[in-house]
């Protein structure tokens, strides 16, 4: 599987790539909104891990740019907002799933699996 990653923190991104590779998903890791807006308008992904509280902009702006698309993507939101008002927004603007910083990797990738086979 092809993974689009949009997650500015260094640290994370680097464990959420790795883990992901480990896993045998292909993983293209953006830093910015800019980029992340970029490579989501870009087909060939079959999933996004998308990190809202970007340096450069809001990730639910990339959200909800590719459901106006029309294109059947999963995307599962990490984020450090944990207010139950955050989570109800990013299911309403389009997000399959919705995982609080920190997380466990196992759980993200149980996740990802369940996003995926639920989609097909």
């Amino acid at each position: 599987m092809n993974i689009l990653l949009v997650e500015d923190n260094q640290i994370l991104g680097e464990a959420l790539r790795d883990h992901m590779l480990a896993s045998g998903h292909m993983v293209d890791w953006q830093t910015s909104f800019a980029d992340g807006l970029r490579a989501s308008q870009i087909a060939g992904h079959d999933l996004v891990l998308l990190d809202l509280r970007l340096p450069d902009g809001d990730g639910l702006f990339i959200l909800r740019a590719i459901r106006r698309s029309q294109r059947i993507l999963p995307i599962i939101i990490l984020t450090a907002y944990d207010r139950l008002s955050d989570l109800i927004e990013g299911l309403t603007s389009g997000a399959n799933d919705y995982l609080v910083k920190p997380f466990n990797l196992s759980d993200l990738v149980d996740r990802v699996e369940r996003v995926v086979t639920h989609l097909a």
